[in-house]
């Protein structure tokens, strides 16, 4: 595969793996990071380089401020990132993972740029849907807390350490604010195939708002429910693991020959 650039704090834990045919970038969801995805590459094909995406404010990245809007995380990302888009790459985003995945592709095809040859989109409803229920990243900090615990996403452990809380806070509230004042564009579906991926007990995206992604490619479209709430990623990762390393191959089977 091509040499990889120069680092940036854009890419986290990438795993360079000789004779890899895909780059798979991955995005994390709202006050997730990089290393949410930093076994992925023990467990996938190795025919498929992971490459998790850190945005700023997390873990390797702590002191700096995060995004609360969708255009200026879009800004900033896409000049970060086109160096690494110089082999075959796709991208796999979960929740906010997967807006940021959605507009990073639909910017790429705005400048002329690479584009992916296959999105992921993992528990984040259609984009032209309307966003369910009142934003939650203004709320008083006990009220905020309550709603991270409803969603399940933050362990126990984390929610009731306070000094934990202290360093959490300021990036869950910028990632939460990104998400709930998103506005969506109309434009023509994207010619990249899309596969949409779900908890089958998720109560913040349902089955059907998960299928609006079809509207969003003139491609192949295909929906994947996993048992699990909103962040089956985790409680069903065995299973995830194995439907994306068997859909990952289907990918590299559409590929030219290296």
């Amino acid at each position: 595969m091509t040499t990889t650039p120069a680092p940036t704090p854009w890419i986290t834990f990438p795993k360079t793996t000789p004779g890899a045919r895909l780059r798979l970038f991955c995005f994390p969801y709202a006050g997730g990071g990089a290393s949410v995805y930093r076994t992925w590459s023990g467990v996938l094909p190795p025919e498929i380089e992971i490459y998790p995406v850190q945005p700023p404010g997390r873990e390797t990245r702590l002191r700096e401020p995060g995004f609360t809007q969708v255009p200026a995380l879009i800004e900033a990302l896409t000049p970060a990132l086109e160096p690494y888009l110089n082999v075959p790459f796709a991208f796999f985003g979960h929740s906010m993972g997967a807006l940021t995945s959605f507009e990073l592709t639909r910017q790429l095809q705005r400048q002329g740029g690479p584009m992916p040859v296959h999105l992921f989109l993992s528990g984040h409803r259609a984009p032209q849907l309307p966003k369910e229920g009142d934003p939650i990243f203004h709320l008083p900090e006990p009220e905020f807390v309550e709603e991270l615990r409803r969603l399940n996403g933050t362990p126990d452990q984390v929610l009731q350490n306070e000094e934990l809380m202290k360093l959490m806070l300021p990036i869950l509230r910028a990632d939460f604010e990104l998400c709930d004042t998103y506005d969506y564009t109309q434009a023509e579906p994207l010619p990249v195939p899309i596969t949409a991926y779900g908890g089958l007990q998720d109560v913040e995206v349902s089955r059907e708002q998960l299928s609006g992604w079809r509207e969003q490619t003139s491609g192949q479209f295909t929906m994947r429910m996993f048992p699990g709430d909103h962040f089956y990623l985790h409680s069903a990762r065995a299973l995830l693991m194995q439907t994306l390393a068997q859909d990952l191959m289907q990918v590299l089977r559409r590929l030219p020959a290296s």
